[in-house]
């Protein structure tokens, strides 16, 4: 997908030549597999319709993104990182602690996390409940805690066919699995009971300190072969499901809609993910997609400010830009994240 042509205003933001002297000429972004395709559209227009290099996108985790972009300060590190969830307060530290200390932060848009089977297999109807009692490595078994028995969905809910569980879900770098246990998991062990149970024999010298190790308890998945880590993009996903027609898979909306053909979705506490279903708010599992851009190599890297204005301009990012065409759910306050990049705003209120 490439632009013929954009409007004049949106070019404007060219002005600035790509003669400006530095020691690297093209902006390097890193970071999360949701974002990628966005950020790839993105780039392959920026460097079709202005003068400026292509930027280079790669992918990783935006866990892995944002440690590439918090090594520090200069051209032998990244200008921007994708992350499919906000930067953590660790992160910022660990930044600041390598000089990179003004960071710009940049919404754009949202997406939604689907969970999809093969397209001529099993349908199902999900709750978080059901993805807890199938993956969690602890459940309540008559009352108590106990390791998971479930061998199969039939096992989880009586509703759903007598399968092996078999579920392939991002790695831990992935910015997906930590909305896929806040939003899944650790709702469905809030649902469940289970949280109390372990809140009962949760240690801390605090009340906080208990509810953080019940949390990361709770969160805690089965070992035993049911439950796969997958650290590649949804790609990977793909193909463990088209070679197990019984496996199912967390993806990000936009991979599903572009494989609709291979893959079928389900719903999620009654509810359809589509587009529609996140802008209002309906799908339960949603978050936001960000970039952060060091602020430091802006007037450094060659368009660099340019490329971040161009991927946030109603013509890109808008509800009738061809991010949205590949499955963004156009950010409503778009028009602030415009205005916060054109001033440079960083995290903390400075700018």
């Amino acid at each position: 997908m490439s632009f013929v042509k954009l409007t004049a205003s949106t070019l404007a933001i060219a002005a600035v030549s790509a003669t400006t002297a530095a020691a690297r000429d093209q902006v390097q972004v890193a970071g999360s597999s949701t974002v990628l395709p966005y950020a790839s559209i993105v780039a392959e227009a920026f460097g079709e319709n202005f003068d400026f290099p292509t930027p280079v996108v790669e992918s990783g985790g935006s866990s892995a993104g944002l440690k590439r972009f918090c090594e520090g300060v200069g051209e032998n590190t990244i200008d921007v990182a994708n992350a499919s969830r906000a930067i953590k307060d660790k992160e910022i530290k660990a930044c600041a602690e390598n000089g990179v200390t003004d960071i710009i932060e940049v919404r754009i848009g949202y997406d939604g996390i689907v969970f999809a089977s093969d397209i001529g297999g099993n349908s199902f109807e999900f709750t978080p409940t059901d993805w807890f009692l199938a993956l969690s490595d602890n459940v309540l078994v008559d009352g108590k805690l106990a390791a998971n028995p479930n061998k199969t969905w039939a096992d989880v809910n009586p509703a759903f066919p007598a399968i092996d569980i078999q579920a392939f879900i991002p790695g831990t770098k992935h910015g997906t699995r930590e909305v896929f246990e806040d939003k899944v998991i650790l709702a469905g062990c809030e649902a469940t009971g289970a949280m109390d149970a372990l809140l009962a024999t949760a240690e801390g010298d605090s009340d906080k300190a208990k509810h953080k190790a019940a949390e990361k308890a709770c969160i805690s998945l089965r070992t035993d072969g049911v439950s796969v880590d997958i650290d590649g993009d949804y790609t990977e996903t793909l193909a463990r499901i088209e070679s197990n027609k019984n496996g199912l898979g967390v993806f990000g909306l936009s991979f599903y809609e572009n494989n609709t053909d291979k893959l079928q979705v389900a719903t999620m506490s009654g509810v359809v993910p589509s587009t529609e279903s996140i802008a209002t708010g309906e799908y339960p599992v949603s978050r936001p997609l960000f970039f952060y851009v060091k602020k430091a190599h802006i007037g450094v890297i060659p368009g660099l400010k340019e490329f971040a204005e161009f991927f946030v301009v109603d013509e890109v990012a808008g509800p009738d830009g061809p991010l949205a065409e590949y499955g963004l759910v156009a950010d409503p306050e778009l028009v602030k994240t415009q205005e916060a990049v054109s001033a440079e705003a960083v995290l903390g209120g400075n700018s």
